[in-house]
């Protein structure tokens, strides 16, 4: 039995029957649950409440949405002009979630909720499409292979089940960990591709305090309930760096380990994280304060910043390190008069002088000024 194989199977006997063992206690806002469908919420397995992310008018992703839940959660706070798609390659799974889109409209008052069919380390790929697809050209032979791969690449790039840049808000529950080892580094810059610039991210998942050996990842019944599959704590946060995100970090870490084998303590976390806009870096004279607690710290693009000093920055890092993300850590200083833009040639920890920066506009956090 391969790994996906094992994590169909284990998910389908999920929707036909509660399987307790595939989640962990999770404290979910009741008033959101009050809506829902109790058929959906004892058949959904999770290990986080990513929801509590979701913002009024965003447009949220939710990978493997199993029965719907954070889906129909998450509908309720993004509002009539938000919407929410559950991307899931179970069957079982989709006919659940798809059972209550009509019930859910009406108590919605709009038919905000979408659920497609994806494996979510391939957003691009439509599979209801290539169901469709193979049934009118079926592979009989070595030739339909290649011919089937073209069709998917074209697909993936004329008609893309998840388009680039289009998401506000991706969130997982405890699916992440099911993907084979080897598609982990596609399925972050998959996440990546279709979150737009300034979109976050905000993934429940389970991580491990050490590397998982081989044999453990071996047990099919291990890895479909979410154990073996688990990246390491570090490896996790550095696998949505290595794809390009900016402030990532652990919003979430439970103390107590959900369960432990063989010494190997598995966990449940989530780990947010920002989509930089891809901007050039120019000078107009911004600075930005580090509030502490620590004598000096430094981000991942080697920028340092000392603790109380008007440290100079380009725009970009200024919109930044203001915003939401950082809005506690951070002091904006903005120029009484912006100087005219030129490309970053400070070397890291410059600062800017009292007297350039004296009688600015102070950001004190993501969204008031005082002078």
């Amino acid at each position: 039995m391969t790994i996906e194989t094992g994590v169909l199977e284990r998910y389908s006997q999920g929707a036909e029957s509660i399987q307790a063992d595939l989640c962990c206690p999770v404290d979910y806002d009741r008033k959101l649950l009050s809506l829902l469908p109790q058929e959906i919420i004892d058949k959904d397995y999770g290990c986080g409440d990513p929801s509590r992310y979701v913002q009024n008018g965003d447009v949220v992703l939710d990978l493997g949405s199993g029965s719907g839940k954070i889906c129909y959660m998450a509908a309720q706070l993004v509002g009539s002009s938000g919407k929410v798609i559950g991307v899931d390659m179970n069957d079982d799974m989709l006919a659940l979630a798809r059972k209550y889109q009509p019930e859910m409209a009406e108590k919605l008052g709009s038919d905000r909720v979408s659920f497609v069919k994806g494996q979510i380390q391939d957003l691009a790929l439509d599979l209801d499409a290539m169901n469709q697809h193979l049934a009118e050209h079926p592979v009989r032979r070595a030739e339909d292979v290649i011919a089937l791969r073209a069709w998917q690449e074209h697909q993936r790039k004329n008609q893309p089940l998840i388009e680039d840049n289009s998401v506000d808000l991706v969130v997982s529950n405890c699916v992440l960990n099911l993907v084979h080892d080897s598609d982990k580094s596609q399925l972050i810059r998959e996440i990546f591709r279709v979150v737009k610039p300034g979109g976050r991210v905000a993934i429940s998942d389970i991580v491990s305090d050490e590397i998982v050996p081989k044999h453990l990842k071996d047990d099919p019944k291990l890895w479909s309930g979410c154990i073996s599959g688990a990246m390491q704590e570090h490896e996790f946060l550095q696998s949505f760096i290595a794809a390009g995100f900016v402030a990532v970090s652990f919003d979430k870490w439970e103390a107590q380990p959900w369960q432990v084998v063989e010494g190997i303590e598995f966990r449940s976390v989530t780990v947010t994280a920002v989509k930089p806009h891809d901007e050039p870096c120019l000078d107009k004279g911004h600075a930005v304060v580090y509030r502490g607690p620590f004598a000096k710290t430094y981000d991942d693009e080697g920028h340092i910043f000392l603790r109380g000093r008007r440290m100079a920055v380009c725009e970009r890092s200024y919109n930044l390190l203001t915003g939401a993300a950082y809005a506690d850590q951070f002091i904006g200083i903005a120029p009484v008069q912006e100087k005219t833009a030129q490309s970053w040639c400070h070397k890291p920890g410059a600062l800017r002088t009292v007297s350039e920066t004296k009688g600015s506009a102070h950001k004190t956090d993501s969204g008031s000024c005082c002078c």
